[in-house]
C-alpha cells in the first residue's frame, strides 16, 4: 500500500482521538478565549501603576495638640469651727458672697421642720427647681446633692430675711493650735439659727466640699512629680455624720485669675516660644478662651505657663484639664503632598489676551506672515493656566500688572504676539514655575494651579475660590508622579 495512502488513513485518528480528550467543541473554544483574556486583563492590571484619586475636603491642616494642664488657683481650706452634725447650704461648685450661709453645725441631726415662705419666694424656688429639671444629666448624679445645698441655703437666706436673724453676726474665735492651721483660712464668721450655728464665708469665692493636698500651691512651688495623675487623691468632705472642730469642712477659691500647667517636649517648646498668647479649647465641654502663655522651667523640665483671668467657675472641681492648644489656624482646601506638581508656562502680560469672535476662545493673536511676506495675524487659542497680579515696573501699587500663565505648547520661544488694542508685540519667552495639582474630573488629567498656604509632613492646606484653582469635592490624582497632563485614567 502507498505511504501517502496510509497517512491519510491515521490523521483522521489522530484527530477523532484529540477530540476524544479534550472534546474540541464551540463552547471549549468560548471557554479558552474567555480564560485567556481574563489571564491577560490579570496580568495588565498587576503590571500597570494604579492612580488612586483624592477628593479635596475643606478644614484645617491638621489637629491641634492636645495636653493635660494642672489648674493653680488661689485656694484654701477651711475647717470646723466646732463639733456637730452638719448640713450644707452652699451649692458645690458655685460662686457665693462674703458672708453667704456655707454650712450649718447642730448637736442633733436635723429633722424636719417648716418655714414660712412669701409667694415670691416660692416661686424662685420653683423656677430653680424647673431649671434644674430641664438641665439634669444623669451621669452628674451628684449635681443632685449639690442643688440640694443650695435650696437649703436660699430657704435660709429667707427665713433669715423674714425673722431678722442676719443682724450683724458675732464671729467665733478659733482656738486651735496654729501649727495644725497651716494652708487654710480663718474659720469663718458664724451666728447661732435655731439649733444650729450657721458659718458664713469670709470672702467672696466659690465653694468645693473636697481637698486634694494642692490648696496653696503657687507657680513657684509645683514640682514636677505634682503632674503625676497616678498619685493624685482626692477628697470629698461631704457627709451625713457627726465632724469634729478642726476637720477640714470645704474650700474656698478667692480669685478669679487662675493658671494651667502643661509639659512641653523640646519640640513643642521650640515650637511654641515665640507665642505671648495662646487660644486654649478645653475637651470637657469644647469651650475655648485665650490666656497669656510663657514657658518656664521646672526641675529641669520646660512647662507652659497659661494664665486665665476668667472661666475659673466651669473649672472649679478639676485639678487637671484636658485642652487643645489652637495654633492650627490656616483653613482651606486639605490636599495630600503626594499631589502637588510643577510645572514651566510662558508667562505673558494679560492685555495681550483676546477672545475669538467666532468660537469665543480665549487666545492671543499670534503675528505671522502671508505667502507675499507682508505682516498678519492669526488668531491663536491658548489655555490659561493662572493669572497673577504683580506690581508694575514703577512700583506703584495703584496700576498692577497682570500675567498670564501659558502652557509651553501652544507657543514656541520667540513667537511674537500682538496686542489687539495698541498693536504692539510681545516677544514669548518669559517662563515660570507653578505649582499645582491633577484634576480628573472629567475622566483625564488636567493641571490646577494651587496657592500653598501652610503644609506639615503629609497635607498642604492650599486658598479656596482661586482663579483656576481647584474646589470643594474636585477629584484630583493623589501620586501625582506616575501620571501626565492629558492622560485618560478612565
Amino acid at each position: 500500500m502507498p505511504a501517502n495512502h496510509k497517512k491519510s488513513r491515521q490523521m483522521p485518528g489522530i484527530l477523532a482521538r484529540l477530540r476524544k480528550i479534550f472534546g474540541l467543541n464551540i463552547g471549549t473554544v468560548m471557554f479558552g478565549v474567555l480564560f485567556i483574556y481574563m489571564a491577560f486583563s490579570a496580568i495588565l492590571y498587576l503590571t500597570t501603576p494604579h492612580i488612586e484619586s483624592y477628593q479635596v475636603t475643606s478644614g484645617p491642616l491638621s489637629r491641634n495638640e492636645t495636653y493635660t494642664g494642672l489648674a493653680i488657683r488661689e485656694e484654701s481650706v477651711c475647717k470646723a469651727a466646732s463639733s456637730g452634725y452638719i448640713t450644707y447650704y452652699a451649692r458645690e461648685g458655685s460662686k457665693i458672697n462674703a458672708s453667704g450661709a456655707v454650712y450649718g453645725l447642730s448637736s442633733t441631726k436635723s429633722g424636719s421642720s417648716s418655714v414660712s415662705l412669701t409667694p415670691e419666694e416660692l416661686s424662685r424656688i420653683r423656677n430653680d427647681m424647673m431649671s434644674f429639671s430641664k438641665s439634669f444629666n444623669s451621669s452628674k448624679f451628684n449635681n443632685t446633692y449639690s442643688f440640694k445645698y443650695e435650696l437649703k441655703g436660699n430657704i435660709l437666706q429667707y427665713s433669715e430675711s423674714a425673722t431678722g436673724t442676719t443682724a450683724p453676726l458675732t464671729s467665733d474665735e478659733n482656738t486651735e493650735d496654729e501649727s495644725s492651721s497651716e494652708n487654710t483660712s480663718a474659720t469663718a464668721a458664724s451666728v447661732s439659727y435655731g439649733n444650729e450655728n450657721i458659718s458664713r464665708a469670709e470672702s467672696d469665692g466659690i465653694i468645693l466640699y473636697s481637698t486634694d493636698n494642692y490648696e496653696g500651691k503657687t507657680i513657684d512651688t509645683v514640682t514636677a512629680e505634682d503632674f503625676d495623675q497616678n498619685s493624685y487623691h482626692e477628697t470629698d468632705l461631704k457627709t451625713s455624720d457627726s465632724v469634729k472642730a478642726g476637720d477640714d469642712v470645704y474650700s474656698i477659691i478667692t480669685d478669679e485669675r487662675w493658671s494651667l500647667l502643661i509639659p512641653l517636649s523640646e519640640k513643642q517648646a521650640e515650637k511654641l516660644k515665640d507665642r505671648s498668647t495662646i487660644r486654649v479649647k478645653f475637651q470637657k465641654d469644647d469651650m475655648t478662651q485665650t490666656g497669656d502663655f510663657s514657658i518656664i522651667t521646672i526641675d529641669g523640665e520646660r512647662y507652659g505657663q497659661i494664665d486665665f483671668n476668667k472661666g475659673l467657675i466651669r473649672y472649679a472641681s478639676d485639678r487637671f484639664l484636658d485642652i487643645e492648644l489652637v495654633t492650627n489656624t490656616s483653613t482651606g482646601l486639605k490636599i495630600p503632598l503626594s499631589s502637588i506638581v510643577t510645572k514651566d508656562f510662558y508667562v505673558i502680560p494679560d492685555s495681550y489676551a483676546t477672545t475669538d469672535p467666532q468660537s469665543g476662545a480665549t487666545g492671543f493673536m499670534l503675528a505671522t506672515k502671508t505667502k507675499s511676506g507682508k505682516a498678519a495675524t492669526t488668531f491663536k487659542n491658548a489655555s490659561i493656566y493662572a493669572s497673577i497680579e504683580e506690581k508694575s515696573s514703577s512700583g506703584s501699587s495703584e496700576d498692577p500688572v497682570s500675567n498670564d500663565y501659558v502652557d509651553k505648547s501652544s507657543f514656541k520661544e520667540g513667537d511674537a504676539i500682538v496686542n489687539p488694542d495698541t498693536g504692539e508685540k510681545y516677544v514669548i519667552g518669559e517662563t515660570d514655575t507653578l505649582q499645582g495639582v491633577y484634576c480628573i474630573n472629567k475622566g483625564y488629567a488636567v493641571f490646577r494651579c494651587i496657592e500653598v498656604l501652610d503644609q506639615n509632613e503629609e497635607y498642604a492646606i492650599v486658598a479656596k475660590n482661586t482663579s483656576y484653582g481647584l474646589s470643594r469635592y474636585d477629584h484630583i490624582v493623589r501620586n501625582a508622579d506616575q501620571v501626565k497632563e492629558q492622560d485618560i485614567l478612565y
